[in-house]
């Protein structure tokens, strides 16, 4: 039996980034990543070590959450020295919620067409 060749590239769910709203919902599907952009919202720009320094997640985990959240286009990084401070990037979540509050007003306006219908046939 042969060892498979190692592969340089990223995990599947992090190689190909999922541009708008759709890949916003995906990246936050997840609810470490979902943790990750809460403490980023609060914490400004963060180092790796100081993600995982109050929790049990490893160093690879936090990153490869991390790359998934940067190809959503949610979080980015800025390099210091040796380090890289990941920091939230919130003009993609914004661009997710102008698409929510359309799809409300679209179920609203559903809504308000169905009630006039049946109010409609009552009469």
């Amino acid at each position: 039996m042969s060892a498979r060749p190692k592969s340089n590239s990223r995990p599947a769910e992090t190689s190909s980034p999922q541009p708008g709203p759709a890949g916003v919902f995906a990246a936050l599907g997840d609810e470490t990543r979902l943790r990750l952009v809460a403490v980023l919202c609060v914490g400004g720009a963060v180092s790796i070590s100081q993600l995982t320094a109050t929790t049990d997640i490893t160093r690879q985990a936090v990153t490869k959450h991390l790359h998934v959240l940067a190809d959503a286009g949610l979080v980015h990084h800025v390099k210091v020295g040796r380090e890289r401070l990941w920091q939230f990037d919130p003009q993609q979540l914004d661009e997710a919620r102008r698409s929510l509050d359309l799809i409300a007003q679209q179920w609203d306006q559903a809504l308000g067409r169905l009630k006039a219908s049946l109010e409609a046939e009552e009469t």
